[in-house]
C-alpha cells in the first residue's frame, strides 16, 4: 500500500457511554452523530478516552464494528488496538481491520515496557501484520517510556506507519529533524495543540472535542487556512475550560462534563471514580462561564 494521510483537522477521542448492561450503543450513536454534524474530522474509539483498558475482548471488537457501520464512510474511524501484548495487539488489530476500520492507534507498551529496538519490533510486528494504517501513540506519562526520535525515524521505513500522536512535546523538533515529511503528527494535547500545529503538525486528536467539537476544528482550521490570529485566540480563549477537563486524570473531568450537560454517558469504570469536592465545583462553575450548561 501507498503511504495515506489519514484526516487532516480535529478528530475526537470518543468516550464510550456506559450503562449497566455495558456500552451504550444507542448513545453512542447519538455522539457519533453529535460529532459529524459539527465538523469533527475522525474518530478515534476505544482510545484512552474511551477506557478500553477496561472493556472486555467483545465490548471492545463491537464497539470498533459499531462505530465503523454508524459513521458509515462519512469519516474515517480510527481504532485504539495496542496493547503491552504484541500478540494481542496483533489479534485486535486484524479484528479491527476486519470490522471495517480505516487505521488503528497503537500506544507503545506499558508496564512491561521495552527497549527501543523492543518498540520497534513491536510496532513493525503489527503494522506487518494488517493492511490499514497504523498511527503511534507516544503518551510517555501514562506509560512509563518514551518512543524515542529515531525510532520514530526507523519506524517510518514501515509502509502502513503514516502518522504519530504525540504527547511528548519536548521532543517535537527532534522528531520533525529526524522524520521531515516522512510521517504525520498529530498532537495529543488539547492544550498543546496551536504550538504544534506551528511545528507542522497536521491536527490533533482531541478530548475536548467530546463537548465542542466545533470549535475544536474551527482553531486548527483556521491556522491551516492562514488564520494564525483567530487561531491564536480559540487556544487562548479555551484554556481555562482545558485546564478543568484535565484537573483529574482523563476522561474523569470529560465524562462529568458531559453529564453535567445532559449528554448521559455514564459514569467511568472503575478504578476512575466520580469527582467530588473542589474539583467537581470547579468544572461546574467553568462549564457555566463557557455557556456549556
Amino acid at each position: 500500500m501507498s503511504r495515506k494521510e489519514i484526516f487532516v483537522g480535529s478528530a475526537v477521542a470518543i468516550v464510550t457511554p456506559f450503562d449497566e448492561n455495558g456500552v451504550d450503543f444507542n448513545k453512542l450513536g447519538e455522539l457519533i452523530e453529535f460529532q459529524i454534524s459539527n465538523k469533527t474530522n475522525a474518530i478515534i474509539v476505544c482510545g484512552t478516552t474511551g477506557e478500553a483498558s477496561t472493556m472486555t475482548d467483545v465490548e471492545h471488537l463491537e464497539t470498533i464494528k459499531y462505530t465503523v457501520e454508524k459513521v458509515n464512510g462519512r469519516i474515517p474511524v480510527i481504532a485504539g488496538t495496542g496493547s503491552n501484548d504484541t500478540r494481542y495487539a496483533i489479534e485486535l488489530s486484524k479484528k479491527a481491520e476486519s470490522v471495517g476500520a480505516d487505521a488503528v492507534l497503537l500506544v507503545s507498551p506499558y508496564y512491561n515496557k521495552t527497549t527501543q529496538r523492543g518498540l520497534f519490533v513491536h510496532f513493525k510486528t503489527i503494522a506487518d501484520s494488517i493492511n490499514i494504517p497504523v498511527v503511534l501513540y507516544n503518551v510517555p506519562s501514562r506509560t512509563g517510556v518514551n518512543i524515542n526520535p529515531e525510532t520514530i525515524k526507523k519506524l517510518t521505513e514501515v509502509e502502513n506507519i503514516v502518522a504519530l500522536k504525540e504527547c511528548n512535546i519536548d521532543q517535537l523538533t527532534e522528531v520533525i529533524n529526524a522524520c521531515g515529511d516522512k510521517i504525520d503528527i498529530y498532537s495529543g494535547n488539547d492544550d498543546q495543540i496551536l504550538s504544534m500545529l506551528v511545528m507542522g503538525a497536521k491536527g490533533v486528536i482531541s478530548v475536548m472535542a467530546n463537548i465542542i467539537p466545533k470549535e475544536t476544528n474551527e482553531l486548527v482550521m483556521n491556522f491551516l487556512a492562514g488564520d494564525e490570529i483567530r487561531s491564536r485566540e480559540i487556544q487562548l480563549h479555551l484554556s481555562k475550560l482545558i485546564k478543568a477537563l484535565f484537573i483529574e486524570v482523563n476522561p474523569i473531568p470529560i465524562k462529568e462534563a458531559m453529564n453535567m450537560m445532559g449528554m448521559e454517558v455514564g459514569e467511568c469504570r472503575m478504578p476512575l471514580i466520580s469527582m467530588i469536592g473542589e474539583n467537581y465545583d470547579f468544572l461546574r462553575r467553568t462549564l457555566a462561564e463557557y455557556d456549556l450548561t
